[in-house]
């Protein structure tokens, strides 16, 4: 533990940056279950349809957002505690 301390020491958070990490967490959870709904019903929409190649690429297509979604989340999440 004390080598991993020397390398990426732990960084004490106030409670406004634990607050904001917070209100990020539950608005980027907010917007990919909003993605996810909106696809999950297109995608049930194709597979009913039978048209599967569509189902796959939004099957892609949410995966991708998901993906994106999630680093916007870490990059603004990690630029809350830099701040001092």
């Amino acid at each position: 533990m004390e080598r991993l301390n020397k390398n990426a020491p732990t960084v004490k958070l106030s409670g406004a940056q634990k607050k904001q990490l917070a209100e990020l967490d539950s608005k980027y959870a907010a917007k990919i279950a909003e993605r996810e709904i909106a696809l999950q019903g297109e995608i049930a929409k194709s597979s009913a349809a039978g048209d599967f190649e569509k189902m796959e690429a939004l099957q892609k297509q949410l995966a991708v957002e998901r993906k994106k979604l999630q680093v916007e989340m870490e990059d603004k999440k990690e630029s809350v505690r830099r701040k001092p």
